[in-house]
């Protein structure tokens, strides 16, 4: 009998994928997907409807994707990191309010991008690029970045990112993120469980020494995401290595964003016993059967 295939880190239109949440669990099943995991950016607002179209047959992790800052590691300033938080209570009241928060830093952040864009002449405006969003969703680049694409400056969203709206652009505008540790100890807090996510893609910008993903499992990390498309090999084995040291949970997921990205979902899986081991680390809510 072949493997489940488990795949643990997937977005909707809740945040910055182009399916809608139903429509995220019907590409997954008919990418012969076993278990799912929505983790939209800063928002859980796809879970219930998610939930609602779970097959017969799958299950469904609900989660969320939690933007970070933290220590690099070095004698330089701080850097963005995502974290994965999964199966935690979501009316605990810091995740709600820490989740407003930073949903609110996302719309700061996309205004003043599309602004200074603008001003250069580029053909968007904000009330263009705030229409991509759809209503309740998290905002974020991906949204400015299919404008930018509708308006004919470039051919893809990844084309969008590598030009125009990456770390290193003049167009960058920092955002107030949560400190790392923070956001483990509340989502803990939550009952939930957390994983490092892609935390050695080194394509997106600066990453985290070694030293923060020990300090960040003596704060409570429970797992690291290892195989990940934007992870080399050397840096698997890295990650792989540590993961056994600090008994963290090594996951493989897809980070799906439907059209927005070319990864197709189950582009890398979870093994069914490192699943079971993260799981049983959760206490805030269950994997939802269908």
């Amino acid at each position: 009998m072949a493997s489940p295939r488990i795949d643990l880190h997937a977005h909707s239109t809740a945040s910055d994928g182009t399916d809608t949440p139903a429509g995220l669990v019907t590409a997954a099943a008919a990418a012969g997907v076993d278990v799912l995991a929505i983790t939209d950016h800063d928002t859980t607002a796809g879970w219930s409807a998610a939930a609602e179209a779970l097959p017969p047959g799958m299950s469904l992790v609900r989660g969320a994707e939690f933007s970070c800052v933290s220590a690099s590691g070095r004698a330089e300033r701080d850097v963005s990191i995502h974290l994965l938080g999964y199966l935690f209570d979501p009316e605990h009241e810091a995740i709600v309010a820490e989740q407003s928060r930073l949903r609110g830093e996302r719309v700061r952040r996309l205004r003043k991008i599309t602004e200074k864009m603008a001003a250069d002449g580029f053909p968007v405006d904000v009330e263009t690029v705030f229409a991509m969003v759809p209503d309740g969703a998290s905002a974020g680049r991906p949204h400015l970045a299919r404008a930018l694409v509708a308006a004919g400056v470039v051919a893809s969203v990844d084309e969008a990112f590598s030009a125009l709206l990456h770390n290193g652009s003049p167009y960058y505008v920092p955002k107030a993120d949560t400190p790392a540790v923070t956001a483990i100890e509340m989502v803990r807090a939550a009952g939930g469980v957390v994983v490092f996510a892609h935390p050695l893609a080194r394509r997106r910008g600066r990453v985290v020494e070694p030293a923060v993903i020990v300090e960040l499992a003596a704060a409570g990390l429970g797992g690291v995401e290892v195989d990940h498309p934007d992870h080399a090999a050397d840096d698997r084995a890295l990650l792989r290595g540590l993961a056994a040291d600090l008994n963290l949970v090594v996951t493989g997921s897809s980070d799906y964003h439907g059209t927005n990205k070319t990864t197709p979902l189950a582009a890398e899986t979870t093994a069914p016993e490192a699943f079971d081991e993260l799981v049983s680390r959760a206490v805030g809510v269950d994997v939802l059967a269908g």
